[in-house]
């Protein structure tokens, strides 16, 4: 059985153990990775939180706010301290650093974002690699520094040159975790749709499918909407409910209710 890791734990193993992260979307796949032995999950506040941390008692979870919900330092506080009381281990903060420092000043484990950065893509030209000239390294670097002052203890590092984030890596204190950026960041992020094989869209270049779950539950959602059929026919047709489904009732004591009326 795995055993839950403390901010502490996860920043010890900073250069002498690489762990692993997965972005689940609900408890079946958050049980799978604490079986699997996962040490760290995410997920998003619009998922069921509650659902995920009964199903992975014993995997850190951190939970992701969304960007651009809350715009004072009070709203996001409020929320940040309604999901770390309700079993968040930590937050994903999405925003300025002036939000991840209250957060920090607040004493909940916070996790920062650099280099590219999705809902910022604009300012990089799209959905591509960041930091492949000496200037965007510098800002990504600048960056991490700054989540870092804020009092992160951790931040991902996306799609990243992996000598730039190695490099980051290393010289920062807090720890790196790194999606698309190589072999030196302190731990592994993917999300569970790549790892199992059912993303419907565009697989990233750094994603690497363990299984092909796509025909899987195209075959489970064929036979959920023959199911949902069957069901329909069978209340169109008076074949259920049926009288093996029924509840009955004494004939003296509906009777006796009929009187009443």
């Amino acid at each position: 059985m795995i055993k839950k890791l403390t901010v502490k734990e996860i920043l010890e193993c900073k250069g002498n153990k690489k762990l692993t992260e997965v972005y689940t979307h609900n408890p079946l796949e958050a049980e799978s990775c604490e079986l699997a032995e996962v040490e760290m999950i995410v997920s998003s506040e619009n998922n069921d939180i509650q659902g995920i941390r009964n199903a992975a008692k014993n995997t850190f979870l951190t939970v992701g706010l969304q960007y651009g919900k809350y715009l004072t330092e009070l709203d996001i506080l409020n929320r940040c301290f309604y999901l770390y009381e309700n079993g968040a281990d930590a937050i994903y903060c999405p925003q300025s650093c002036k939000f991840i420092k209250a957060i920090s000043d607040e004493g909940i484990p916070v996790v920062g974002h650099t280099g590219f950065i999705p809902y910022k893509s604009t300012f990089y030209g799209g959905f591509k690699a960041y930091g492949k000239i000496s200037s965007e390294a510098q800002k990504i670097f600048d960056e991490t520094l700054r989540i870092e002052d804020a009092g992160a203890f951790a931040a991902e590092i996306e799609i990243v040159p992996f000598k730039v984030a190695e490099y980051i890596s290393n010289k920062v204190k807090i720890f790196m975790i790194g999606m698309g950026s190589g072999q030196g960041c302190d731990a592994q992020y993917l999300f569970s749709e790549d790892v199992l094989g059912y993303n419907k869209g565009h697989i990233p270049r750094h994603a690497k499918v363990y299984a092909n779950l796509s025909q899987d539950y195209e075959n489970i959602k064929s036979k959920s909407i023959d199911a949902f059929k069957k069901f329909k026919k069978d209340v169109v047709s008076k074949q259920y409910p049926y009288k093996q489904h029924d509840i009955n009732i004494l004939d003296e004591e509906y009777e006796k209710f009929i009187k009443n009326h």
